[in-house]
């Protein structure tokens, strides 16, 4: 039976893709000798945060996602980042290939407020791999299981998941709100006279850092 590792070898942005995305590179060996005629294969990939240190700032930013840091021995837990599917062609001993992985800048998924929250270093990345190997022995088509057991590790930059989003959204980010709460910034962008919608969110920002605070009932 054929006996595969996997190997993450790193990652790069797509700077021309039609929305962002990166290529996360994977090295498969096959151990035994034994030629591979295809997989198709699964691979989940998580955030495992636990497995970096964090800045004041960063961990001020991933409040949100993991709650104070006092709680983060219990909080800091895996967070999910994306489910892909890939059919590798055969191969005997070893191959490459590139898996395609698609990003979004929705800050109400936790994989991308994750990523929006830290300034610099690298994301421990967790790999994990299923699918169906086929294979010829003895003439005859074989078919088995990828182990469940099988994954590899990868520390991804930083950078390069902001290179990805900067391609398609510089400087900017983005929040989605429901259409009751837009018309309601509508009317008040349009009664200001304002220009664009973040002169509108600043002054909305700038009227509640002027509202006096109210005071606690004794």
């Amino acid at each position: 039976m054929a006996d595969l590792v996997f190997d993450c070898t790193g990652g790069r942005a797509e700077p021309f893709a039609v929305t962002p995305a990166m290529t996360m590179s994977l090295r498969i060996s096959e151990t035994t000798g034994q030629r591979v005629e295809a997989i198709a294969l699964r691979c989940q990939i998580r955030i495992e945060p636990a497995r970096r240190r964090y800045s004041d700032a960063e961990a001020e930013r991933l409040t949100d996602l993991f709650g104070e840091t006092q709680r983060w021995a219990d909080t800091l837990r895996p967070v999910q980042f994306a489910n892909l599917a890939v059919m590798v062609p055969g191969f005997t001993g070893s191959t490459e290939l590139d898996l395609a992985v698609p990003l979004t800048y929705d800050m109400e998924i936790g994989a991308t407020r994750y990523f929006a929250g830290l300034d610099d270093g690298e994301v421990p990345l967790l790999l994990l791999f299923s699918g169906t190997i086929f294979s010829v022995a003895d003439g005859r088509l074989s078919v088995q299981l990828v182990p469940w057991s099988k994954e590899a590790a990868c520390r991804l930059p930083v950078a390069v998941w902001r290179e990805a989003i900067d391609a398609h959204f510089p400087s900017s980010s983005w929040l989605r709100i429901s259409r009751h709460t837009l018309d309601e910034l509508q009317r008040f962008k349009t009664r200001r006279t304002l220009p664009t919608w973040e002169a509108t969110i600043q002054a909305l920002l700038a009227e509640a850092a002027a509202a006096p605070v109210p005071e606690s009932p004794p």
